[in-house]
């Protein structure tokens, strides 16, 4: 079982916390704000109010116990920045901490954290990849160039086994899965296609939206 230490629950704290929580996390929220903690005590394992650059307090806490600290402060950057900055020095050793800007990310990587969380950004790349075409039902991005789509079945692949269709030789796109009616299954090469199935694929966008003609 993982630990981690969320520090400010707001609504995205206590969304992360909640969803920690649901994967069997031991989670620990600390947030200044009464009502904050109030709200997430039903989804953790322990919680408390607290000032997050008080280096006593914070020390208090044992951030060094915990397989990652996540800093999700949004309405103070300057905490944001001193709490990640704090917890790093304090042995954290996993600090992940909320941006909302790029020029915040490049403080928070400089000052202690090992990764940062840019929701507005994600979400905002995630939506309109998402609506930018209806061949596109959803998509996670790997890293800048590398992403898994989930794709509805081109007209011409109805009937064309994978081995036929030949996808990773023709464009370097690797089908990992085929989905059916919300069932999930790894598909032989000589499986053919349907107009049901939906496409699993993995590659890079460039090549995912030369594959798919989108």
């Amino acid at each position: 079982m993982d630990s981690a230490l969320i520090i400010g629950v707001g609504q995205f704290g206590c969304h992360i916390a909640k969803r920690m929580s649901e994967l069997r996390c031991e989670v620990m929220a600390v947030d200044i704000n009464e009502e904050h903690i109030n709200e997430v005590l039903k989804y953790v394992t322990n919680a408390q109010i607290g000032d997050c650059t008080n280096r006593e307090f914070m020390k208090s806490l044992g951030v060094s116990n915990y397989d990652v600290c996540i800093v999700t402060i949004g309405s103070s950057f300057q905490t944001s920045l001193e709490t990640t900055a704090l917890v790093k020095e304090l042995g954290a050793p996993v600090v992940v901490s909320r941006a909302s800007n790029d020029v915040q990310m490049k403080f928070l990587l400089k000052n202690g954290a090992d990764d940062v969380i840019y929701p507005e950004k994600q979400m905002a790349i995630r939506v309109a990849t998402k609506y930018a075409s209806k061949s596109i039902l959803d998509f996670i991005q790997l890293d800048s160039n590398i992403s898994i789509f989930e794709m509805k079945i081109p007209k011409e692949w109805y009937g064309k086994t994978l081995a036929q269709l030949d996808v990773r030789k023709k464009f370097n796109v690797n089908i990992i899965a085929l989905k059916r009616d919300s069932h999930v299954s790894i598909p032989y090469p000589d499986y053919k296609m349907t107009a049901e199935d939906i496409a699993l694929v993995i590659g890079d966008r460039k090549d995912i939206q030369k594959c798919f003609k989108v």
